[in-house]
């Protein structure tokens, strides 16, 4: 199941056996620490008027569960769309790539085709960081959603301190590292 962090709005596949056959789970986002509440689809409420359903003011009632029983979920996956989505960049807006430290910092690079590579070379974007690798990480545009993957570089590309696995959502303003070159997708209107 897909679940999304009220807060900073990241998407998350959740295995389903996690809940225990418990009715839900309190989550800790990986991305911003917002601790949140998930429902077990198989706990879902009933239609009114079904037998052995308990309401109160309108609302099935369910057990608090502990503090202790948050877990961390895992770093976001794209969404479940995404990967079905062709690959287009989206009316109206301008998408820019902001180096804000290391040895290229100052410079802008604008993303002008739906799949930029960026790497220390044969890259859309090259950087000029011997902690690159030549093929680092690649960004896909499908229209409003943009996903970060990393190339199986030997460094890791990390969001908030920690390495990606697979393909990551991230959004206007987020930051990214990519050898020692800390990069932030920035997201315009087109004048």
């Amino acid at each position: 199941m897909i679940i999304e962090c009220p807060e900073c709005h990241s998407k998350y596949q959740y295995d389903e056996e996690r809940f225990e056959r418990k009715p839900s789970k309190r989550i800790k986002c990986a991305r911003c620490q917002n601790v949140f509440e998930i429902q077990n689809p198989a706990f879902a409420p009933k239609p009114p008027n079904v037998a052995g359903d308990r309401t109160f003011t309108g609302k099935t009632e369910r057990p608090k569960l502990p503090q202790d029983t948050t877990e961390q979920s895992p770093l976001p996956n794209p969404r479940a769309t995404a990967k079905t989505e062709p690959l287009k960049l989206p009316q109206g807006r301008r998408l820019s790539l902001a180096i804000l430290d290391g040895p290229d910092a100052g410079n802008v690079f604008r993303i002008e085709k739906p799949r930029v590579t960026i790497g220390r070379s044969n890259a859309d974007l090259t950087l000029n960081d011997t902690e690159a690798s030549r093929l680092h990480a690649a960004i896909e545009v499908r229209d409003m959603i943009f996903t970060l993957a990393d190339l199986g570089s030997t460094n890791g590309t990390l969001i908030g301190g920690e390495k990606i696995s697979g393909t990551t959502e991230i959004g206007d303003k987020s930051e990214f590292l990519v050898g020692s070159t800390t990069l932030m997708l920035i997201v315009t209107e087109d004048a």
